[in-house]
């Protein structure tokens, strides 16, 4: 009888812990159980697919951005978007709710097939906490973007699982006057274009792919030598240190970590640095992909100055893990696309270097 009325409470407990579960609001502040965070992959695009565009942070260039439309429409997409999708709020594109929103109908929308946001500046933080994760876990979207949509990667990742890409967007890349370069097209393409899995009798392609560096690019260096497998995550520097100490802050745990930014000080990336560095998340890592630090501010100028290479040096030299740097993504021509979430193997060795997406970062077929 005893054994009977042990086992009736733990089972009565177990039910109570249930249904506290389902009573949790889906929040943007909520953490996800364990389970619900495991790498989810969104559908490939092609030719008929809906693409809706959104504007999460800065206000838009709208002569850009309806150019990146018109390309992409000549490529067989369908293209949507609000009607207010070119409104202005001081710095920002509208108010926090109307962005927030903005981006949830994008994801629960049932004719939407991928998600492009415009462009970065600033404003994404500003809302993390306003989005339904659990929603976009159950309504995975391909989601591209850089600089300030660093934000909603490190976010999405972390509370959906959900696979997204870092890449160039409407506004810089797609809207550009000459288009994205030979090399960011490449990469771009490869990781979001169902065709790309494909060879040109149907077959299924080996998954994954390895980054390479035509004359015209150059190629990424080697700071530490070694050869890792992980997570990649990453993005906009400045983005990954502003969300530290938040529920959002970046995971780094057995990851490799890709970085990048734009008009940063040498002693900025460094504060940067020691950020990460004191809250654990360095010693954490399996290893680092430094790429574009472009219009780095005093760069050089002054004797007593370090470079941003030496200040890499200082903090990742002695880690024990490869590193690399010079990778070509970021505010560049050359911004080679990288799926945040995926699996990779870096390996760094005196002769040069490689980087290998291991699986494909796309759930191929509909």
């Amino acid at each position: 009888m005893h054994h009977r009325s042990k086992h009736a409470q733990i089972t009565r407990l177990i039910l109570i812990l249930a249904l506290l579960s389902l009573a949790i609001p889906a929040t943007g502040c909520q953490m996800l159980p364990v389970w619900a965070t495991r790498p989810i992959k969104p559908a490939p695009l092609e030719p008929g697919d809906t693409i809706m565009f959104i504007a999460p942070a800065g206000d838009l260039n709208k002569q850009r951005v309806m150019l990146a439309k018109q390309r992409l429409q000549d490529m067989g997409f369908v293209i949507k978007h609000q009607d207010d999708l070119f409104r202005q709020y001081g710095y920002l594109a509208g108010t926090d709710e109307q962005r927030a929103k903005e981006i949830m109908a994008a994801f629960e929308d049932p004719d939407v097939d991928a998600i492009f946001p415009g462009t970065g500046g600033y404003g994404a933080t500003r809302i993390l906490q306003m989005l339904d994760y659990r929603s976009i876990r159950r309504h995975p979207k391909m989601l591209i973007g850089f600089s300030d949509i660093t934000a909603l990667h490190l976010a999405i990742n972390q509370k959906a699982g959900l696979v997204t890409f870092h890449t160039p967007n409407p506004q810089y890349g797609l809207g550009s006057e000459g288009n994205l370069s030979d090399f960011s097209a490449t990469y771009f393409w490869r990781a979001i274009l169902k065709s790309s899995y494909y060879d040109d009798h149907g077959n299924r392609l080996t998954p994954g792919w390895t980054y390479e560096f035509p004359q015209d690019v150059p190629a990424p260096k080697t700071l530490a030598t070694g050869k890792a497998r992980g997570r990649l995550i990453g993005g906009n520097f400045s983005l990954i240190a502003a969300t530290m100490g938040t529920p959002y802050e970046v995971q780094t745990k057995g990851r490799i970590l890709f970085v990048e930014d734009v008009r940063e000080a040498p002693y900025r990336i460094d504060r940067f640095l020691s950020t990460l560095r004191l809250a654990g998340k360095l010693k954490e890592l399996n290893g680092v992909i430094l790429c574009h630090f472009t219009r780095t501010e005093k760069e050089g100028e002054e004797p007593s100055e370090f470079s941003v290479n030496q200040v890499f040096e200082q903090y990742f030299a002695d880690l024990g893990i490869p590193v690399i740097y010079d990778f070509p993504t970021g505010h560049h021509k050359f911004n080679a696309s990288l799926p945040v979430g995926a699996l990779v193997e870096l390996q760094a060795t005196e002769d040069g270097n490689t980087v290998t997406v291991l699986e494909d970062p796309v759930q191929i077929g509909k």
